[in-house]
C-alpha cells in the first residue's frame, strides 16, 4: 500500500512542463487575443446596424455582450503572467 501511495507523489515532484507548454501557452493566448478582436468588432458591428436602425431599447444587451468579451480578453491576457508567477509547480 505505501509503495503504490508514493509512485503518484514521486511522479508530481519530478513534473516539469517545459518550453512545450509555453509555446502552447502563447498559441491560446494569440488565439484568444484573436477571438476577443472578432467579438469586439462583432459587438460594434451590431450597435452600428441597430443605430442605422434606430431600434432603441437594446443598448443593455450590446454592453453586456461587450462586458463579457472585454472580461474574457482580460482573463485570456492574465492566463500567461500567472503561470509565469507560480513557475514549475513541483508538490
Amino acid at each position: 500500500m505505501s509503495a503504490r501511495a508514493a509512485g503518484p507523489l514521486a511522479l508530481a515532484a519530478v513534473f516539469d512542463p517545459g518550453p512545450e507548454a509555453a509555446s502552447l501557452l502563447d498559441l491560446i493566448a494569440w488565439c484568444g487575443t484573436a477571438a476577443g478582436v472578432a467579438g469586439l468588432i462583432t459587438t460594434g458591428t451590431l450597435m452600428a446596424l441597430q443605430l442605422r436602425r434606430g431600434a432603441p431599447g437594446a443598448d443593455s444587451d450590446h454592453l453586456r455582450s461587450l462586458f463579457f468579451v472585454l472580461l474574457a480578453c482580460v482573463v485570456i491576457g492574465s492566463a500567461g503572467p500567472v503561470v509565469a508567477f507560480l513557475g514549475p509547480l513541483g508538490l
